[in-house]
């Protein structure tokens, strides 16, 4: 490396330092956002718009501008992940760039003010509280995708790459018609097969301390080491993370529905555990953490679905699970438990669907935001689409917005395009199942006290990594090849058969 290279490196790094300290505070707020006085939101959302304002200035800045161009002009003398990173920061930048700063700090704002109203619009069950706010949201993406056009991106496209590089409407239109061809058909020959469930799932009470208890044993389970974790509480579950040793995740607890906070947990478990054994040497670079949201979706799911919902976890967990709730469910058995929680059913909510409906519940979202971008659904018939659409593919009438159009935060967090993810990282979980079953008895693994066999495999092939690869280049070095959704298809075919009798 010579010497105008060396100094661009040493300009970068001394930014970088700076951004990833100017990013502790909004890790700190996403935590403290539903404990902190409400009074004092307005003057802490003014404090992160004039942090958010000294971050854009270091990336628009032209000392970080010039460090990046000459760190790039000379990416094949540097390491692979200094080359990676520094190709990323060089795309990342350019586009930041193209955002006025007055536009960039309004929507930081929006995305800020856009929360609370999200939470009282959901337990409201009207939608009127966040509605101008999604409009605002919407108007500033729309912009955003004409500023950020090139021949290769435009639109919604734009959208869809920054969450998982290389994948546009296109490719995830061939996904979602294999997936829907597949299994919409194979789904009503669930519904006519299956059983009811036990009636002690929808007729008893079940303490919200008991499940605290529970998931604090899953913790255990999980790796979800107390040193370098924390697990609290909030409207809607989520994961957050300042390097691999402080990562916390919460969960909600729903006192008329078991599984709800069991596998909100074992999800959130499964994202903290990627950020955990991302490896100690990427803490000082900008490629600590997940790849993308699709592979931080793969892990979550893997653990959420083909773990969480598997026979060998709960002979092994279930005897604890039946300890800690012995007045709840003193007369249910194994299999009966089983069958709950891969009882398939129509419904609202898209983080309580089965492992079937799951992706159609993403696919109506993944549309609607397609009619978003292109200026045909707005703020103002967004509510009466999602209803629309619900009927059409699931069958039900949403009774109000909180079980509808106000259930997820992602839209009014500003986070278009992150909805298809979940499902594209469902199918590479279960391609990853494929890979790891070539290596080692995954059933065993999964029987056993802790996930310990199934992380180290993990780790190896996917989470010591971060971002320091592509996410393509990751998944085919832990898979053996490029993602095939076949195996998201076959896999869910094959699960639900035998659970239903079912022949294929």
């Amino acid at each position: 490396m010579n010497a105008k290279t060396g100094r661009a490196k040493k300009n970068y790094e001394d930014i970088n330092r700076r951004l990833r300290a100017l990013s502790l505070p909004f890790f700190l707020h996403t935590w403290e956002e539903e404990r902190m006085p409400k009074a004092g939101k307005l003057y802490r959302n003014r404090q992160l718009v004039e942090l958010s304002a000294m971050a854009y200035e270091y990336q628009t800045g032209k000392k970080y501008a010039e460090s990046i161009q000459k760190l790039y002009e000379d990416r094949a003398s540097l390491d692979p992940v200094l080359k990676h990173e520094i190709e990323e920061a060089k795309r990342n930048t350019d586009k930041l760039a193209k955002v006025p700063k007055e536009e960039y700090l309004a929507f930081q704002n929006a995305v800020l003010e856009a929360y609370p109203k999200f939470v009282e619009a959901k337990n409201s069950g009207s939608f009127a509280p966040v509605k101008p706010y999604l409009g605002a949201i919407l108007a500033f993406k729309r912009k955003y995708a004409v500023w950020e056009e090139t021949e290769e991106l435009k639109g919604y496209d734009i959208l869809l790459d920054e969450f998982e590089r290389g994948m546009t409407a296109e490719k995830y239109d061939a996904f979602f018609s294999l997936v829907k061809g597949e299994l919409v058909p194979f789904l009503k020959q669930v519904l006519a097969a299956q059983k009811s469930v036990h009636p002690a799932f929808s007729e008893r009470v079940f303490p919200a301390a008991k499940q605290k208890a529970f998931c604090e044993y899953l913790g255990g389970v999980m790796l979800f080491d107390k040193n370098k974790t924390r697990m609290g509480e909030s409207e809607h579950p989520y994961t957050n993370n300042n390097g691999n040793c402080d990562v916390r995740i919460t969960n909600h607890y729903y006192e008329r529905d078991l599984a709800s906070a069991i596998f909100s947990a074992i999800h959130e478990m499964g994202h903290a555990l990627y950020e955990l054994q991302v490896s100690d040497d990427l803490q000082d670079t900008m490629s600590g953490g997940g790849a993308s949201m699709a592979m931080h979706e793969s892990q979550s799911r893997f653990f959420e679905n083909i773990v969480g919902r598997s026979r060998p976890f709960w002979e092994r967990h279930f005897p604890v699970l039946k300890e800690i709730f012995r007045e709840e469910l003193p007369d249910v058995t194994l299999d009966d438990f089983l069958h709950y929680i891969n009882h398939v059913s129509a419904g609202f909510v898209r983080t309580e669907a089965d492992e079937l409906t799951y992706p159609l519940h993403v696919l109506i979202r993944y549309e609607i935001e397609k009619e978003m971008m292109a200026g045909r659904v707005t703020e103002e018939n967004v509510e009466a689409v999602w209803n629309a659409k619900y009927k059409e593919y699931l069958g039900v009438d949403v009774p109000n917005a909180g079980l509808g159009v106000a259930q997820d935060m992602h839209w009014y967090s500003g986070e278009l395009g992150y909805f298809p993810t979940y499902a594209l990282g469902s199918a590479y979980a279960a391609q990853m199942l494929a890979a790891m079953k070539r290596d080692f008895d995954v059933d065993a693994a999964m029987g056993e006290g802790t996930i310990a066999a199934i992380a180290a495999w993990l780790k190896e092939r996917v989470h010591q990594y971060g971002a320091s690869k592509s996410p393509a280049e990751i998944f085919e070095g832990a898979c053996g090849a490029p993602f095939d959704a076949h195996y998201y298809v076959n896999y869910l075919k094959e699960k639900y058969a035998a659970l239903n009798g079912i022949a294929l």
